[in-house]
C-alpha cells in the first residue's frame, strides 16, 4: 500500500476536491467518515490527517464530532474550515458565531513566514472563505500564523505536534495558491514522497486483480465509454483470456462507435469481445415511444435482456467487472444542510439486476476520473477513447426528441459527427465538457437549391463543467459556428435550420431529455 493521507469527511461540499488535490501531489488519499474510530485509522498507517469542512457548528448539540483518539495518533493534522474549529473545540480553544460572516474571495496575510504551510509563498494570498463561525481563543500550544479581515486566527499552528488549521478553503480553484499549501502539508510536513502514479498503480492493481480472481472467468459490459474501456484494458493486462467483454450495439450509438470499439479491443488488444447487434430489437421496442422517461425504461429493460442472453452464450463466469469510480463508492455524510448530500449523479441506464449472481471486480474504484484517463493512456488506449466526452446511457435516443426512428437517427448521427469533427479540427473538443447535436421535433420552411424545403431543425449544445452537476454554455467562435452550420445544411439531407442552445445548468439540464 502506498503512503497515504486520510481525510475525515464532516459533510463538506468539497471533500472530494481535497482528495483530488492531494493526489495531484502524487500522494494517495482516502476519504473516511468523520466518526471513524481512531484504531481503524491507525491500522491504515496514514502519514497525516486532514479534517474537512462542513455545514454544522462545532458547538451545536448534534454537531458531527470525531473520535478524540485521532489527536493521539502521532501524525500531523490539517483542519480546513470546520476542521480548524474541531481543533479549537477539542483542544481547549473557543469557537463562536462571528459578528459577520466570510463568504467568497478574501485576503490572507501571513504573519509567520517560518510556518511550513506557507513555505515559498508570498506574505499576502487570495483565498476563498465560506464560514459563519470562527475561532476566538486558541488552544494551548497553538500560535496564529495568518490573519484575514475578519479573523485574527485565519491560520494556526502547533509547532511541536505538527497540527495546523486554516479557516479558508485551500482546495478550491478560487484559492489560486491553495494547491501549494496542501503540497507543503502532505510533502513538507507529513514527509510523503511522490509514490502515487498511474504507472505504479498498474502493478498494484494487477496483483490485486489476480489475487481476487484466481483462475476464474470475468465478464465486463463494454460500452466504449472511458470507464469501461480503461477497466477492460487493465483487466486484460492482468488476466488475459480469462476476460470476456460484451459490447451491445443498441443502434443508438454515435458515428463509428461500434467500429472503433471492435477495432481497438478486438483487433488491437485482442480481447475476447462478444459483439451483440441488437439494433433492430431496440428500435422495434422504441417505436411510437415519445415520453423521455419511458424511453429510458425501454432501453434499460432491453439492455438487460440482451446482456443476459449474451452472458449465457459466453458460458460460466464467476465475476462481473464494472468501471466503478471512487466518487461512486464514497458515501455522502448525512448531515443536515450538507450540500454534498443533495447532489446526485444521473446514472446511465443498463444497471444489471440483483438476480445475476456474480462477485464484483471493480479495478477503478479507488480512482477519480482524471486518474482513470491517465491510467488509460499508460495502458496504451488511444486518446480518442480516453478523452472522449461523456455520452448518456440511452445514447442518441435522448438527443432525438420525440419518437426515435432509423431515418431520424441517421440524420442526427451525421450532424453530430460534423459537430465533433469541427470541434476537433479547431482544437476545442478536448477542452470542452460536452459538445453535441440535438434533433428537434420542429420543421421549418427553408430554401435550398432554389427549392422550398420543409425540414427538421438541429440544435447545437456546448457546455463547460467540472462534474456535470452544474454547467455553463460555451461561447464558441462565430466562424466555427458558421462552418458547422454550413456543413450540416449542405451535407445532411433532412435538415435546413441550425440553432444554438444558450442555456446553463441550472435552469436547464445538459441533455434535453
Amino acid at each position: 500500500m502506498p503512503e497515504q493521507i486520510v481525510i475525515l469527511d464532516f459533510g463538506a461540499q468539497y471533500t472530494q476536491v481535497i482528495a483530488r488535490r492531494v493526489r495531484e501531489c502524487n500522494v494517495y488519499s482516502t476519504i473516511l467518515r468523520y466518526d471513524t474510530p481512531a484504531k481503524q485509522i491507525a491500522a491504515m498507517a496514514p502519514k497525516g490527517l486532514i479534517l474537512s469542512g462542513g455545514p454544522a457548528s462545532v458547538y451545536a448539540p448534534d454537531a458531527p464530532l470525531p473520535d478524540r483518539g485521532i489527536f493521539k495518533l502521532g501524525v500531523p493534522i490539517l483542519g480546513i474550515c470546520f476542521g480548524v474549529q474541531i481543533l479549537g473545540q477539542f483542544l481547549g480553544g473557543k469557537v463562536e458565531k462571528g459578528a459577520k460572516r466570510e463568504f467568497g474571495k478574501g485576503t490572507l496575510t501571513v504573519k509567520s513566514r517560518r510556518c511550513p504551510l506557507f513555505r515559498n509563498l508570498p506574505a499576502q494570498l487570495q483565498v476563498w472563505n465560506s464560514h459563519g463561525d470562527k475561532l476566538t481563543r486558541l488552544p494551548r500550544g497553538f500560535v496564529a500564523v495568518a490573519t484575514s479581515d475578519n479573523s485574527d486566527y485565519a491560520a494556526i499552528e502547533h509547532p511541536q505536534k505538527k497540527f495546523f488549521g486554516v479557516q479558508f478553503h485551500p482546495e478550491v480553484a478560487h484559492t489560486p495558491r491553495g494547491k501549494e499549501i496542501l503540497a507543503n502539508f502532505v510533502r513538507g510536513v507529513c514527509g510523503c514522497g511522490r509514490e502515487w502514479t498511474m504507472r505504479n498503480y498498474i502493478d498494484q492493481a494487477i496483483e490485486a486483480i489476480r489475487t481476487q480472481v484466481g483462475r476464474e472467468r470475468v465478464i465486463l459490459g463494454l460500452s466504449g465509454g472511458v470507464d469501461s474501456s480503461v477497466a477492460a484494458a487493465l483487466l486484460h493486462k492482468a488476466i488475459g483470456d480469462q476476460l470476456t467483454c460484451i459490447f451491445v450495439n443498441n443502434g443508438l450509438l454515435r458515428a463509428r462507435e461500434a467500429e472503433v470499439v471492435r477495432e481497438v479491443f478486438g483487433r488491437h488488444f485482442r480481447i475476447k469481445l462478444q459483439y451483440e447487434d441488437a439494433r433492430a430489437l431496440f428500435l422495434k421496442r422504441l417505436k411510437g415511444v415519445t415520453e423521455p422517461e419511458r424511453k429510458r425504461k425501454v432501453i434499460g429493460r432491453t439492455f438487460i435482456e440482451v446482456f443476459d442472453a449474451a452472458m449465457k452464450r459466453v458460458g460460466h463466469a464467476k465475476f462481473l467487472a464494472q468501471g466503478t469510480l471512487y466518487p461512486d463508492v464514497i458515501e455522502s455524510v448525512p448531515i443536515a444542510g450538507n450540500p454534498a448530500a443533495l447532489i446526485k449523479s444521473h446514472h446511465n441506464v443498463g444497471g444489471l439486476p440483483k438476480r445475476m449472481k456474480f462477485k464484483l471486480v471493480e479495478p477503478l474504484k479507488c480512482l477519480f476520473k482524471d486518474e482513470v484517463r491517465e491510467l488509460g493512456l499508460e495502458l496504451g488506449l488511444p486518446k480518442e477513447i480516453v478523452y472522449r466526452q461523456p455520452f448518456p446511457g440511452p445514447g442518441l435516443a435522448v438527443r432525438c426528441l420525440g419518437e426515435v426512428t432509423p431515418a431520424k437517427l441517421q440524420v442526427l448521427r451525421r450532424a453530430d459527427a460534423i459537430v465533433v469533427e469541427e470541434m476537433k479540427a479547431c482544437g476545442l473538443y478536448y477542452k470542452t465538457w460536452q459538445t453535441f447535436a440535438v434533433l428537434l421535433p420542429v420543421r421549418s420552411v427553408g430554401v435550398q437549391g432554389d427549392e422550398r424545403t420543409y425540414d427538421w431543425t438541429l440544435a447545437i449544445r456546448a457546455v463547460e463543467s467540472q462534474d456535470g452537476m452544474t454547467a455553463d454554455w460555451v461561447k464558441l467562435p462565430y466562424d466555427l459556428l458558421e462552418k458547422i452550420s454550413l456543413r450540416i445544411t449542405n451535407e445532411v439531407r433532412g435538415l435546413n435550420r441550425v440553432v444554438l442552445d444558450l442555456t446553463s445548468k441550472p435552469p436547464g439540464t445538459i441533455e434535453w431529455e
